[in-house]
């Protein structure tokens, strides 16, 4: 996940200045900054609130300065150092039931003040695809000009984030580019871990969300690394994710055959599902390199080898929105 490509090193190139990762200790930060650091990146700087102390050495192994600090702190903004490259990806969405007041200001507030402390940046923000309203599962899923209709705050709290840090890049003539992620993949997290897990428990899988998207982490990452050229003001949006619309119960499947188990199923799927169409990044960057049969053979492998995960379910089954 952290080897560039020939296209991620020319990328690299291109950027003359320190990049600025916000929120850099979640599930996507530190391979990505890993992979900036091994691009050629002279200057990686990845900011978090490191309630883990061991995370952030990590980090620090891996060639990336760090900086602890609350971006919701009224001079944690202020304090932090310039940089012409941002990405904006601290955000708020598991356990953000019952803590719904952090949640609006992480998504919501979070951004737009981003935004303006580096008004004269190139600023990735990494949103989510949970803003779009449920996809027919005989298509291609959401494009960025199919309307939005996010259910659940959660859903509701980013589009919100997307919309105010667009209101202050027009004004202040920032360039931005809204990334709306479905559902990144690795070893350690993911849909396909999740499903790979119950089918290895002998526990039914749920049906009912019974399509997603997937993209393997690495390719996720790579994108990231070349996202800097779709910043403009006013701000564009662009989906990334997978180029196929898979079937839970086929990835099930797959999943048992790889590890000796019949799998169990609950509920039906639905005709409609949260599904976006990555066709636009696909024609500017090229579709991903790491098909969806390899990351089945990888996650079957790790977990007959008992390889450690994060413990984070991605709950991707929630039709309500709550996660």
């Amino acid at each position: 996940m952290t080897t560039p490509t020939p296209e991620v090193e020319a990328a690299a190139e291109h950027l003359d200045g320190d990049i600025l990762i916000l929120g850099i200790a979640g599930k996507m930060g530190p391979t990505l900054g890993e992979l900036l650091v091994r691009a050629g990146c002279p200057r990686v700087i990845g900011l978090s609130r490191f309630s883990d102390p061991a995370s952030q050495k990590d980090l620090e192994d891996r060639g990336i300065e760090t900086i602890k600090a609350d971006l919701l702190g009224e001079e944690a903004m202020a304090s932090l150092p310039d940089a012409p490259y941002v990405y904006q990806m601290a955000g708020h969405k598991f356990g953000s039931t019952g803590n719904e007041p952090l949640m609006w200001a992480m998504n919501t507030l979070l951004p737009a003040r981003v935004v303006s402390r580096y008004s004269n940046s190139k600023i990735v923000y990494v949103s989510s695809g949970n803003v779009y309203q449920f996809a027919q599962t005989t298509g291609a899923g959401s494009a960025e000009t199919d309307e939005v209709e996010p259910i659940g705050e959660y859903a509701q709290s980013r589009l919100g984030g997307e919309r105010i840090a667009a209101f202050e890049a027009d004004r202040l003539g920032t360039e931005l580019a809204i990334v709306r992620l479905f559902y990144a993949t690795e070893l350690r997290y993911g849909i396909v871990l999740d499903i790979g897990q119950k089918v290895a428990a002998g526990e039914p899988v749920d049906l009912t969300m019974g399509y997603v998207n997937q993209i393997w982490q690495g390719d996720a990452n790579a994108y990231l690394c070349r996202c800097f050229e779709f910043c403009e003001s006013p701000a564009k949006t662009i989906n990334m994710t997978g180029p196929e619309v898979l079937s839970v119960r086929a990835i099930a499947e797959s999943l048992g055959k790889a590890l000796g188990v019949n799998p169990v199923f609950t509920g039906e799927e639905a005709d409609t599902a949260l599904l976006g169409d990555g066709s636009e990044m696909f024609d500017a960057l090229g579709e991903p390199q790491i098909g969806f049969d390899q990351i089945v053979a990888w996650v079957a492998g790790w977990l007959v080898s008992g390889g450690k995960t994060l413990g984070k379910p991605t709950k991707f089954e929630s039709r309500t929105g709550k996660f």
